[in-house]
């Protein structure tokens, strides 16, 4: 590519749409390789996403320890009310660290309490250089709406901005039943504490969370702890399963490739993946450390055969893992033990009660209910932004396969041994994923240059993925040649439909829960194949040649974020190499 392009480009407007990890290490990263006009837009009042300041509760521990989660251009420093002792990483930690890296990094980038109401192209009549798409948005406190036009886009709004509200619980439903106390969604909690606590004050009074999520589990441990409320209750079908021991767990199976090589991954590229996906003794093997790293953590917390924390889902086949690191005496689990949160599971609710203060659950049971906590998930934050339209234009929906049948690709894993005995999927159309390629580009609009995501790969180690997906979205920008990408629409579409196909192969009774904004694609535990396949667009160094080891040593190997601080100068290398 030629330096005149480069230079164009650099100087073209650039939209990041949110300032939470994905968004800041983008903007940062766009701006270290020279683009001059970056613009971020934010919802919230200040940074971090979903660990903006105003969301951020004490007691919420993240599954990472601390340092995990950060980028190569920043260490994290320590809070000030931190416990040293402590090596779990908390939401305060991650509050904390994000308002340090836009401090040093983004310092009078970010549009603050700026609401993008909609994206759309430009209609004619256009100037002499129009841009390719136009924002409205709206300044909080100020009146009406403006817009403004950008040459590209980068969505980084993440998958938990939009509340997922059961329509039995919606705010008409409330009404139209005449429930007496407050219903929120968990999101809306840290804002609504004071709500909460006047609502369960007196002492017979109760509070009801549903769902058995981290975001249920957190918000009924917090109210255990903090003692001002004893009367918890958490309602579920299935709560997410975890992994815990009596001690920390290693960095060496915490950080490293070995939980990659032990999931199943689409492309198993040592004879070491084949071994454990393609034959019996390997797949039993790779079962059966699954299974056992279970029945261990049960054990380790001490979780009788059976308790309602026993309904949870299977690691080896889910998407929701916490990862408890070890043994706490006021966690979630221990809390249940102990009695101090009530537990009806399996259970689900279905409606208000009569008397204005319960709720009935599905097998007709009623539940005294003074205050309701809807830890229901999500929906994708994209459909906000978006008309249909413009969704199905740019191809940020879910769709069926278009070049290939629903079972084209049943033979190139029908020899994956450790995928027999599946669980039970629901209907073909609750499974379509989105037509993202690589998780960052839409498909149908991979040409065009002008718009990509980042954070909507779903990963157990986001800071490294986010760093490494904005270094991509950058050259993809820039038009790097090194940079290799499908030839056309058509060879990119088929490339999601395949990913689609494994994603619906791995994880059969998953894919219903996703959105499309919080899960364009899915790399779990697999997140160190998914980064070495970036780097390998990028012409990088990729595997152990960047993250180290030898023959013996490599999945071993902790990755630590440093191996990626000059992706920026290599890319640079490589781009003065091919002018």
């Amino acid at each position: 590519m030629s330096s005149a392009k480069t230079t164009h480009n650099l100087h073209q407007s650039v939209l990041v749409i949110g300032s939470g990890a994905a968004g800041l290490v983008t903007a940062q990263t766009l701006i270290t390789d020279g683009f001059t006009n970056v613009h971020i837009f934010s919802k919230d009042s200040h940074p971090g996403g979903v660990w903006e300041h105003n969301k951020v509760y004490s007691g919420v521990f993240i599954n990472n320890l601390y340092g995990d989660y950060r980028f190569s251009s920043m260490e994290m420093p320590r809070h000030p009310s931190r416990d040293p002792k402590n090596n779990r990483l908390s939401a305060e930690d991650m509050q904390f660290y994000f308002e340090k890296f836009t401090e040093t990094y983004l310092r009078d980038r970010i549009s603050y309490e700026t609401e993008v109401l909609n994206i759309r192209r430009p209609q004619p009549p256009f100037d002499s250089d129009p841009p390719n798409w136009i924002v409205k948005y709206r300044k909080k406190g100020s009146k009406g709406t403006r817009e403004m036009g950008f040459h590209r886009i980068i969505l980084c709004t993440g998958g938990c901005h939009k509340p997922r509200i059961p329509s039995a619980f919606s705010p008409s439903a409330v009404k139209a039943s005449g429930f007496l106390g407050p219903v929120i969604h968990s999101s809306e909690f840290r804002a609504k504490l004071d709500t909460i606590f006047a609502a369960v004050q007196p002492s017979d009074h109760h509070l009801v969370v549903i769902g058995g999520g981290k975001s249920a589990q957190d918000i009924a441990g917090f109210l255990a702890n903090e003692g001002h409320h004893r009367n918890v209750c958490m309602i579920y079908e299935k709560t997410d399963a975890f992994v815990a021991s009596t001690t920390q767990l290693s960095s060496r199976i915490r950080r490293s490739r070995i939980l990659g090589v032990l999931s199943p991954h689409s492309e198993l590229r040592t004879p070491l993946e084949r071994f454990l996906h393609k034959t019996w003794l390997g797949s039993r093997t790779v079962r059966g450390i699954f299974d056992m790293a279970s029945s261990y953590s049960f054990k380790s917390f001490q979780i009788p055969p059976d308790s309602p924390l026993r309904l949870s889902q299977e690691p080896f086949w889910s998407l929701r893992v916490n990862d408890e690191v070890c043994r706490r005496g006021n966690s979630f689990h221990v809390l249940v033990n102990e009695g101090k949160i009530h537990i009806e599971a399996p259970a689900k609710a279905v409606e208000f009660g009569e008397d204005g203060r319960s709720i009935v659950l599905n097998d007709g049971r009623v539940i005294r209910a003074d205050a309701i906590v809807l830890a229901t998930g999500y929906e994708s934050s994209w459909t906000d932004l978006f008309d249909v339209q413009t969704i199905n234009q740019v191809g940020l929906g879910k769709y069926p396969p278009q070049y290939v049948s629903l079972d084209a690709y049943d033979q190139e894993w029908k020899g994956y041994m450790s995928l027999k005995n599946p669980p039970p999927a629901p209907a073909v159309n609750q499974q379509w994923m989105s037509c993202i390629y690589r998780g960052i580009v839409p498909a149908r609009s991979i040409l065009k240059r002008d718009l990509a995501i980042n954070g909507a790969v779903f990963s157990t180690n986001n800071g490294y993925v986010f760093e490494t997906t904005a270094h991509w979205i950058s050259s993809y920008f820039l038009e790097d040649s090194f940079l290799q990408l499908p030839a056309g629409i058509k060879e990119a579409v088929q490339s999601t439909e395949r990913t689609s196909a494994w994603l619906r192969r791995r994880y059969p009774d998953m894919l219903h829960w996703t959105n499309e904004s919080h899960s364009s694609d899915i790399q779990f535990w697999s997140w160190p194949q998914y980064t070495d396949d970036l780097l390998r667009d990028m012409g990088l160094r990729h595997g152990k040649a960047r993250t180290g080891g030898n023959a013996l040593t490599w999945l071993f190997k902790p990755i630590e974020v440093e191996v990626i601080k000059d992706l920026t100068k290599e890319r640079a290398a490589l781009r003065m190499q091919s002018a």
